[in-house]
Formats: structure tokens, C-alpha cells, sequence
């Protein structure tokens, strides 16, 4: 199941650190009742056990002045994908590669510091992708809601349904 071995004081910490990852040890600790050297432990398993993967600052590119946010859905022949994202991944204008489902064989988020330079890394690395069928773009013009991080109460809420509904099943079939 997606969250075993997360306790209540554990999805706490990752409700908290979600929400804000400067958070001390004490804070979080004052927040939930624990002492900070019961936090720091904590963390440091939910960390080895890859949990909590990295912590880091989300910079908003809208803020910054002339930077440009753009989307690339990419439809791909089968053999030429993992050149696609090997070429992709290395590209530093490249935030995030997503395999997908459907029509689409990626889905490529792309920041350029200005509108030449997404026009030069549209030029230069997206239209001469070898193996692309169709390419789409969609430049973003505000970003409305961006949830960082995993909607833990979400996957709570959704375990526990599920887990319910399993277990008044077996009564049933009993």
C-alpha cells in the first residue's frame, strides 16, 4: 500500500515539510509534540527510506522579469524515444520530462530566461528532434494553482476509503 509505514507523526512531518521545508526540528517538533531529536531521527529515516528525496527552493519564473514558461506535447516514433529524452534531459532550458499515455509520447516543461531564448531552443533542439511525429507548444501565461510535493491528505483520504471498502467486503463474503 502507498503509505505503509508512515505513521500518524510521520505524515505530520511531511504535511508540515510540504507545506514549509525550513521548518526546524524544534518547530516541527513544538507543532506536533515531539522533541526535536524525535523530529531529526524521523527525518532522517523518512530520508534513507526515499521518502523525502530532496529539499530545494521552487523559484516562480514568472517573477523573474522576461523569463518564459512553455509546455511541448510530443508525439514520437517508438524506437527514436529514448534519444529524444536522453537529448532532452541534458538540455538545461529542460525543467521536467514526463512519459505519457495517449496521443502524446512527452510532455516537456521548458523555462527560457527570454522569448529569444525559447526561440533559439525551439530552433535548435525541438525541431530537430530525430524521431518526433508532431510536436505541440503551449506558452504559459500565468500560473493560476502549482502544488509542489505529494497532497498527503489526499492519499490518506483515498487509502482509507479503499481500505474501508475492502474490509466491509470481506464482511460481506464472511
Amino acid at each position: 500500500m502507498y503509505l505503509d509505514n508512515l505513521d500518524e507523526l510521520d505524515q505530520q512531518i511531511l504535511s508540515l515539510l510540504t507545506k514549509n521545508a525550513r521548518y526546524s526540528y524544534s518547530e516541527i517538533g513544538d507543532i506536533i509534540g515531539l522533541s526535536r531529536v524525535a523530529v531529526k531521527s524521523r527525518i532522517y529515516a523518512l530520508e534513507k527510506k526515499g521518502i523525502i528525496e530532496e529539499y530545494t527552493t521552487i523559484i516562480n519564473p514568472q517573477k523573474i522579469s522576461g523569463a518564459v514558461s512553455c509546455y511541448f506535447e510530443i508525439e514520437a516514433q517508438p524506437q527514436a524515444l529514448n534519444n529524444i529524452i536522453d537529448k532532452l534531459y541534458k538540455n538545461d532550458t529542460v525543467t521536467q520530462i514526463y512519459r505519457m499515455s495517449g496521443n502524446s509520447s512527452l510532455h516537456v516543461h521548458a523555462v527560457a530566461s527570454s522569448q529569444d531564448e525559447l526561440e533559439n531552443f525551439i530552433r535548435n533542439e525541438i525541431d530537430c528532434l530525430e524521431g518526433a511525429i508532431c510536436v505541440k507548444s503551449n506558452v504559459i501565461l500565468s500560473r493560476i494553482k502549482d502544488v509542489k510535493g505529494l497532497r498527503l491528505q489526499y492519499f490518506i483520504n483515498f487509502l482509507w476509503k479503499y481500505t474501508l471498502r475492502y474490509y466491509i467486503i470481506q464482511i460481506k463474503l464472511k
